[in-house]
C-alpha cells in the first residue's frame, strides 16, 4: 500500500455480530472514525462486534486504547464481545502485550469469517488538535484501566495529554 494511501474501515453494521475490517494502518488519525461507529452501533444495542485485522498493516496504542475502550463498555452489560480476528504476529504481540486479551477475544490464524462481505466504508470526521487529544488523552487511559502494566508504559503520554487538554 503506498504511503500517501489512506487507511479503510469497511463495516457491516446490520450483521451480528458487526464486523469491522481494516485495511491498512489504524493509528490516532482514524481512531475517531472507529470510535464514532462502535459508539453508535452501541447506542443502537449492538453488543457484539468482530474485528478483522487480516489486512491491517499496522496500528498505535491510541486505536488500541479505543479498542480497550470499547471491551470495557460492552463488558459493563455482561452480554456484549469484542473479538479481534486474524491478527498478524506483530499486530497480535501489541495487543497481548497491551493487556487486550483481558478485554476481548484475541484470534489469530484463520479465524472462521462467515457474516458475509463488509462492504460500507466509514467517513471521518472533522477533528480539531484539542478533539485529537481529548481522543487519545481517553484511549490511553482505558488501556491503563485494560492492565496496570501499562501505567509505566504510558504515564508520561498521559501527563502530556492532560496537561495539553487542560491548557485549551
Amino acid at each position: 500500500m503506498p504511503e500517501t494511501a489512506k487507511p479503510v474501515y469497511l463495516v457491516d453494521a446490520y450483521s451480528d455480530p458487526v464486523v469491522i475490517r481494516i485495511t491498512g494502518r489504524a493509528s490516532f488519525q482514524n481512531s475517531a472514525t472507529i470510535n464514532d461507529f462502535i459508539s453508535e452501533c452501541m447506542r443502537q444495542g449492538k453488543t457484539h462486534f468482530v474485528i478483522d485485522f487480516q489486512n491491517c498493516e499496522s496500528m498505535d496504542s491510541t486505536f488500541l486504547g479505543v479498542l480497550a475502550g470499547a471491551a470495557l463498555k460492552l463488558r459493563k452489560g455482561d452480554s456484549g464481545s469484542l473479538v479481534l480476528a486474524r491478527m498478524g504476529k506483530r499486530n497480535l504481540e501489541l495487543a497481548r502485550n497491551l493487556g487486550l486479551q483481558h478485554l476481548a477475544t484475541v484470534e489469530c490464524g484463520d479465524f472462521p469469517m462467515n457474516f458475509g462481505a463488509p462492504n460500507t466504508p466509514l467517513s471521518a470526521r472533522a477533528m480539531t488538535e484539542l478533539d485529537h487529544a481529548r481522543l487519545a488523552l481517553e484511549a490511553h487511559e482505558n488501556l491503563l484501566a485494560a492492565d496496570e502494566g501499562n501505567r509505566s508504559k504510558f504515564q508520561d503520554v498521559v501527563a502530556f495529554l492532560k496537561n495539553r487538554v487542560e491548557q485549551k
